[in-house]
Formats: C-alpha cells, sequence, structure tokens
C-alpha cells in the first residue's frame, strides 16, 4: 500500500490511511491516517473524504471540527457514496456543523437509503417514527426497520421489535416481538436485552 500511495494512487492511500488509524501493521497513528486520506480525498476519492469527515467529527488526528466534518462529507455525498450521504444526514439531524434541518436530513437519508445502507434506512424509519422532517407515519417507520433489521442492523431490529410489540405500523404480533428483540439483544442493544426480559 505505501508503494502505492507514494506514488499518488489514491485506493492505496486510502488502504493506508485506514492501516494507521487501526494500528494494523504499524504503530497506530491518527495523524498519519489523516494525512493518507487527505491525499486521497483531494483526488476526489469519496471514501477518503468520509473517512477525513469522520475524523474530523471524532477529532482523531485534526482538531474536532463539525463543520470541516460536513464540508468533506458534503464532497463525497454529492457524488453519491451512501455513507457519506448517511453521515450528512445524520450532521443536518443534530445540526452539528450546519443549521438543524429535519427535512434535509431525511433527503440524504432517502438517498443513502436507496443504495441499500441500513444505517440510513434505519435512521429514515425513526424519522418517520417521531414525524420529524416528513409526516408521522407507522408503517413508513416500519418498512424502512425491516429493510435496516433483515441486514441485520441491530438498532432497526429493536425499533421493529417495539413496533410488532405495539402494533404500531403493524399487526401487534409478540411473537415477531420477541424474534426481533432477540436479534438486537444478541448484538448487544441494551433495550432490547431489557425488552426481551420483560417478556420473558
Amino acid at each position: 500500500f505505501q508503494q502505492a500511495a507514494e506514488q499518488g494512487y489514491a485506493p492505496a492511500q486510502v488502504l493506508l490511511g485506514a492501516m494507521y488509524k487501526n494500528g494494523q501493521g504499524v504503530r497506530q497513528d491518527d495523524a498519519e491516517a489523516v494525512k493518507w486520506y487527505r491525499q486521497a480525498a483531494a483526488q476526489g476519492d469519496t471514501p477518503a473524504q468520509t473517512n477525513l469527515g469522520v475524523m474530523y467529527v471524532t477529532g482523531r488526528g485534526v482538531h474536532q471540527d463539525d463543520a470541516e466534518a460536513v464540508k468533506w462529507f458534503q464532497q463525497a455525498a454529492e457524488q453519491g457514496y451512501a455513507p457519506a450521504q448517511s453521515n450528512l444526514g445524520v450532521m443536518y439531524e443534530n445540526g452539528q456543523g450546519v443549521r438543524q434541518d429535519d427535512a434535509e436530513a431525511v433527503k440524504w437519508y432517502r438517498l443513502a437509503a436507496a443504495q441499500g445502507l441500513a444505517e440510513a434506512q434505519s435512521n429514515l424509519g425513526v424519522m418517520y417514527y417521531n414525524g420529524r422532517g416528513v409526516r408521522q407515519d407507522d408503517a413508513e417507520a416500519v418498512k424502512w426497520y425491516r429493510l435496516a433489521a433483515e441486514q441485520g442492523f441491530a438498532q432497526a431490529q429493536s425499533n421493529l421489535g417495539v413496533m410488532y410489540d405495539n402494533g404500531q405500523g403493524v399487526r401487534q404480533d409478540y411473537a415477531e416481538a420477541f424474534r426481533w428483540f432477540r436479534q438486537a439483544a444478541e448484538q448487544g442493544v441494551a433495550s432490547a436485552q431489557y425488552n426481551l426480559g420483560l417478556m420473558y
């Protein structure tokens, strides 16, 4: 990776950045990870732009800066990169580095969800459940939770369990609630573990 990265090959720069970020084969070094992500990001590499944005959100290897994170997420999101679209949705939902805007969050979640990204599908379900940025709609929330849950996304599994338990957006079905709570609980979701305990 180092040899290819030093020749300016963006995919190798991204992978080398990840090796430094995770301490795989090298001493863990966030600043070095940022250096390689930045070089690939400058070439328009969407995973690098997204990874660089994450580094700014978390303040790893750089000073924490939500506005700078948004800038990098935006660049990758506008190129259609689903993880960046989802991250940008989170930034708008929470008002991090941008003015809080639920409708804009929904827009980015929807784009990422349409590409099959489970996290975005789950977040879109939450927006429908709470009526944030969209008309409140339990059946639509269930639809998005299910898409994410079927991909193994634990929080969506837990949320889907709640919907079945309460009969929101679906016919009440304790067996289905139990099934989804169990799957989420086995992945460590505390609320699902609690709800599973209540069912027992």
